[in-house]
């Protein structure tokens, strides 16, 4: 058995497990303010695992996402002269300049697009503390991304679950080599932009 395939199949066995729960919440908070891991990763193999609990797991990582974010927020409007620094170091800087040109141009819309996309939305939540967005809309805005977003992984494999997991088992060398690929050549370009 592959690496790629006892990982996947160690993923399925893990998300079964009472503590998942708690792992997927702690996942999805820690993305959205400082980790680099999507909860999307996790929710799938959940879902897949436990079909009867597939839209409260769903619940619980937006909740844990918006939550995090709250904090992403919270560290740019007290805390961004201690970030500042690993912003530029990680090669988030033009995440972030791009953040505050979003904000100026669609205020609201900005954190709802990095909600939903794979733009660091982490990124996001600092700006909008940096600039103090109202709050309340900040909390709606990260929702209704976030809830379209992982909604959108909990339907995929709600309706496609099985032959999904199909696929994955016929193909896992094959994505797990290309994912390898892709990370390594992401980061040997930032080293050489860097």
């Amino acid at each position: 058995m592959s690496i790629f395939k006892k990982t996947y199949t160690k993923t399925i066995e893990l998300s079964a497990k009472p503590a998942a729960s708690f792992y997927l919440f702690l996942l999805s908070f820690t993305e959205a303010s400082f980790f680099i891991v999507p909860p999307d990763v996790m929710l799938a193999p959940m879902c897949l695992a436990q079909p009867k609990k597939i839209w409260r797991l769903t619940l619980i990582a937006i909740v844990g996402s918006v939550l995090g974010g709250a904090l992403g927020y919270f560290i740019g409007m007290f805390g961004f002269n201690f970030v500042q620094p690993f912003i530029e170091q990680y090669g988030y800087q033009s995440h972030y300049d791009l953040a505050l040109q979003w904000f100026d141009d669609w205020g609201f819309w900005a954190i709802f697009i990095a909600a939903v996309t794979p733009i660091p939305y982490k990124i996001f939540t600092i700006a909008a503390g940096v600039l103090m967005m109202n709050f309340p809309l900040f909390l709606i805005a990260s929702f209704l991304g976030r809830g379209l977003r992982l909604f959108a992984v909990a339907c995929f494999v709600k309706f496609f679950g099985d032959r999904v997991d199909l696929l994955i088992q016929r193909y896992i060398n094959q994505l797990g080599w290309s994912l390898t690929v892709i990370i390594g050549i992401v980061i040997i370009l930032k080293f050489l932009v860097n």
